[in-house]
């Protein structure tokens, strides 16, 4: 199911902080936003989950406008997984994924097999399984970050908003969880990243979206969009673009200043 964003501004009193975006991104596709810290990305993907209502515009999923959409409807084509999420204290991880299954259930329709399903597919999708009743916050970073993941999952979205999945997580953690990305992308997801680190997302996306000051400087593949004159547009600083063994894509390589 594809998702397109038609001219969507949002923000905030006093502020905008998304200015006429637009954007289409095909079934199955990674799609990473990238920009310097308050160009409009977390904004723009709350917009498309619909939790921050845009003063103009659509977002469109399967062709339906998801504001349009009562909101256990938009939760069933939609999943965010927010920069900072919290969970109830002392939850085990398998309770915390459960709470994926939300959207789905209501007054006629209780916890199912189905739902029950849904939870171990998660944690085997994102190798938690092993997990499962282990308390949430005596996990390490990365494990929590799974686990997290595994609650979106859960959800069975066709559409996977995630907001810097990979903060505060070392190298390998950060790693892992962008493999495991991919590996949601390929079984037919689409999904669409907030990310910092412009390697990262110039390695493990199929678009790279270029944000600065709420606006789209630059969209497409990242061997088409990442070079010199974007980076200094996007942070103010000159750097050189290197190919990556193996796979050719652009590695940023910030020029060394004088001292």
């Amino acid at each position: 199911m594809h998702l397109a964003v038609e001219a969507l501004t949002a923000g905030y009193p006093g502020h905008t902080a998304v200015r006429g975006v637009d954007l289409t991104v095909p079934s199955g596709r990674v799609v990473a936003i990238v920009g310097p810290n308050g160009c409009g990305k977390s904004t723009l993907l709350r917009a498309m989950a619909r939790l921050h209502r845009p003063s103009s515009g659509t977002v469109r999923v399967g062709g339906d406008d998801v504001w349009q959409l009562r909101r256990r409807a938009a939760a069933h084509r939609v999943a965010l997984l927010p920069q900072s999420p919290h969970a109830p204290e002392a939850i085990t991880v398998a309770g915390l994924v459960r709470y994926g299954r939300h959207p789905h259930q209501g007054l006629f329709r209780q916890w199912s097999p189905e739902d029950e399903q849904a939870v171990r597919t998660a944690l085997d999708a994102t190798g938690t399984t092993g997990l499962a009743e282990r308390r949430l916050d005596r996990l390490s970073g990365g494990q929590r970050q799974r686990c997290w993941l595994a609650t979106v999952l859960a959800q069975e979205t066709p559409i996977v908003l995630l907001d810097e999945p990979t903060s505060a997580l070392d190298l390998g953690h950060a790693v892992e969880v962008l493999d495991l990305v991919r590996e949601v992308a390929a079984a037919g997801r689409t999904v669409v990243m907030v990310l910092h680190d412009l390697a990262s997302a110039a390695r493990y996306a199929d678009t790279i979206v270029a944000m600065h000051a709420g606006r789209v400087l630059a969209a497409g593949p990242p061997r088409e969009v990442v070079d010199a004159a974007l980076v200094k547009e996007l942070y103010g600083i000159d750097a050189d673009i290197l190919p990556a063994p193996g796979d050719g894509s652009p590695v940023v390589v910030p020029a060394a200043r004088a001292h």
